[in-house]
């Protein structure tokens, strides 16, 4: 998003006298909320040390922490380590994947770019490679990845196991350009698969959650290196949900966040270009979204001053440009950390469902000041993908780290399922194995390979066994 500042927008709009006299009784409450969590210990009494996801919403004390080197020690703790165990890559899924009072495994020792074909523009890659460092690796021998997700902080093998997803028409998720993986189970096997060798295993655990064992390796077919023109712009919001079948055609990756109590939208376009390289600047998003956050501190209960300030401060806000290789443009720094749910939607349900939830949440819930992530991705058939068959429309709500989160299920999350919407793998939502069984086509099909590859259970934590087992 575009450049706002706190001093610009309380200032700006010349209510910095207005601010200061309203918030008295405000500032004692904000800051009594606005305070970090007691920690957590950093040991149990056993003398676990405490691992946590990135928000902070999950956390365990594994009775054994393992990071093999190779696909021999990798089968050998799948088969002889304490369960559950439980593969992790950045933490950064908010959803409870990776806890255990087991093994928490890492790949962060088989990294790197195994091989690839520059004739076809594939390549092999280990799983355990984040995706900020595959960009260059990639770039180095002329390819880049079809797409890439706002954040690349996630391991290869966590980006697709979660469905992993960035925006464009025509345009798949990441695992959608997985054409082969590599996968140890716990039962011993190394299996290699594509679409005609062991089909079953490819099409389930293309999307597995970490549930059907550990993807070591994946093959993607990539494109050649090219440069796109990012382009941001602030928007009236009305217009753009008007305007955005229109986007969603005319540009070859688009999306918007929704700024509740604004009436403002930030568009984001990405288009190849020759233009010549324009480099991005340092991170301007924090300072937005501190600035939204101090307007929602002082300005939460009267909406209509909060909407009316924020406008006249979106509206100043110039168009941005800049040029690069896709990779540098297409995901972004996110230091602010917040929890998050997202839903994907069928394609015609995502606008009445994002009125829906921006209604509500304007309503309701004052608190509220993380923009609203709107992106268009398309279908696929691996058998898990919430994309799976069906073209889809996600819509991304946020809340802030320290802020209560728990509107999500009760506000939010309704509307999304009464429009039809599958969760995000790696985002927060209450679906178990008996909702799951109702949106996903293949579900069974999929629990049959999972406990054809895992017999015991042994990669299933609690977590997993409510999407699995329960029902």
């Amino acid at each position: 998003m575009s450049k706002v500042s706190r001093r610009v927008l309380l200032a700006g709009a010349g209510v910095t006298g207005l601010a200061a006299v309203g918030a008295g009784s405000l500032v004692g409450r904000r800051m009594w909320l606005d305070r970090e969590a007691a920690a957590l210990p950093a040991q149990d009494a056993q003398g676990r040390l405490l691992w946590s996801n990135w928000s902070g919403v999950a956390h365990s004390y594994p009775a054994r922490r393992a990071a093999p080197k190779s696909e021999d020690e990798l089968l050998d703790v799948l088969k002889t380590s304490p369960g559950p165990v439980r593969p992790v890559g950045a933490g950064h899924s908010f959803t409870a994947l990776a806890p255990t009072d087991g093994t928490l495994l890492t790949l962060d020792g088989m990294t790197g770019l195994v091989s690839h074909d520059a004739t076809t523009h594939r390549a092999v890659v280990r799983a355990g490679t984040r995706l900020a460092d595959l960009g260059p690796a990639l770039a180095a021998v002329g390819q880049e990845m079809i797409n890439l997700p706002d954040i690349n902080k996630q391991s290869v093998g966590g980006a697709i196991g979660t469905g992993t997803h960035g925006t464009g028409k025509g345009i798949q998720a990441i695992h959608g350009s997985v054409v082969a993986l590599q996968i140890a189970t716990p039962t011993g096997e190394l299996i290699d698969c594509d679409a005609q060798t062991r089909p079953e295993v490819f099409n389930a655990a293309r999307v597995g959650l970490g549930a059907f064992g550990v993807v070591t390796q994946v093959t993607l077919q990539n494109q050649p290196l090219g440069r796109v023109v990012k382009r941001t712009q602030v928007r009236p919001l009305d217009e753009v949900i008007e305007d955005w079948p229109t986007l969603t055609r005319r540009h070859r990756n688009v999306e918007f966040y929704a700024v509740p109590f604004t009436g403002y939208a930030a568009v984001i376009t990405n288009d190849v270009t020759d233009m010549p390289v324009k480099p991005r600047g340092p991170d301007q998003d924090t300072d937005t979204l501190m600035a939204l956050k101090q307007l929602r501190d002082l300005f939460e209960f009267t909406p209509s001053l909060r909407r009316s300030i924020a406008q006249k401060e979106f509206a100043k806000i110039p168009p941005e440009e800049v040029v690069d290789e896709g990779w540098k443009l297409l995901s972004n720094e996110r230091p602010v950390r917040f929890n998050e749910m997202e839903y994907h939607l069928p394609i015609e349900a995502q606008v009445p469902a994002l009125r829906e939830v921006l209604k509500a949440i304007e309503t309701q819930r004052g608190d509220v000041f993380f923009p609203i992530e709107v992106r268009i991705i398309a279908p696929d058939d691996a058998w898990l993908s919430p994309f799976y068959g069906r073209e889809c429309g996600s819509v991304a709500v946020h809340a802030y780290y320290k802020d209560d989160y728990d509107f999500f299920f009760s506000i939010i999350e309704p509307i999304f399922r009464r429009h039809g919407g599958r969760p995000h793998w790696g985002k927060l939502h209450s679906l178990k194995a008996r909702d799951l069984a109702g949106i996903y086509p293949r579900w069974r099909e999929a629990g049959e390979v999972r406990r054809a590859l895992d017999p015991q259970g042994r990669m299933l934590n609690d977590y997993l066994k409510g999407i699995f087992l329960d029902g």
